[in-house]
């Protein structure tokens, strides 16, 4: 099996960190960043999200539509933050966030939602790696793709990502081929049509993977899935 790619170039780069993979930290401190990153987080109100990177909700649509979903939560454990007032009946129409990858808080590790999720860029550049987990075939596709503003060489300034697909995304040097510290980082907006829940949400840890993939593969994405 092997991995479907879309180029942004003749020879696209492997799937391996281009940022040092962060060391897990107690409770939920937050990474050292460079003052511009600091800046960034400061004025959006960002906060470091459990999937790596950072996060601020933006919008959250007052109207409630019937949920389309299960009456249970994805996640096979149950574990799963409680907001407010959440009704597993109902679901936002959508949800909106800001959602950043920094140099030291470099990747998003895999992770899949019910709801469909369009992402729009603003700055930087990133790969982003999809296991077609809702597709039929008992080892299942695997795509890459590079996002940013260079559209001549394939790069997606908007992509969407059905639900029940798992995906990760790591942080680029913002110049193809630049060194590890040319980031600005990568700051998208991400729309989750129904509305995003935690209730919908679920990691993919490395035995997992092996199992969706094979373990040629799960061996070459492993540093993006959790223990």
């Amino acid at each position: 099996m092997t991995v479907s790619t879309t180029k942004s170039s003749d020879s696209a780069p492997p799937l391996v960190p281009s940022f040092p993979v962060p060391v897990p930290t107690k409770g939920n401190q937050a990474p050292e960043e460079p003052s511009q990153i600091q800046t960034i987080i400061r004025h959006l109100n960002m906060l470091p999200h459990i999937e790596g990177g950072y996060y601020a909700e933006t919008d959250r649509d007052p109207w409630l539509v019937p949920s389309p979903f299960p009456n249970t939560p994805s996640s096979p454990t149950g574990n799963y933050i409680h907001r407010p007032g959440f009704d597993p009946l109902y679901r936002n129409a959508s949800t909106s966030i800001f959602y950043l990858l920094t140099p030291a808080s470099p990747q998003g590790n895999f992770h899949r939602n019910r709801a469909r999720t369009v992402h729009t860029l603003h700055r930087g550049r990133g790969r982003y790696v999809l296991i077609h987990a809702d597709e039929e075939g008992e080892s299942k596709r695997v795509e890459s793709f590079i996002v940013g503003l260079d559209v001549a060489k394939g790069e997606k300034p908007q992509w969407i990502v059905e639900g029940g697909k798992y995906k990760a995304s790591f942080l680029l040097p913002d110049v193809e081929g630049g060194e590890m510290t040319s980031s600005g980082g990568l700051l998208i907006s991400e729309t989750v049509v129904p509305g995003f829940e935690f209730f919908d949400h679920d990691f993919l840890n490395k035995a997992g993977l092996k199992e969706l993939v094979g373990e040629e593969i799960a061996r070459e994405l492993d540093w993006l899935a959790r223990e």
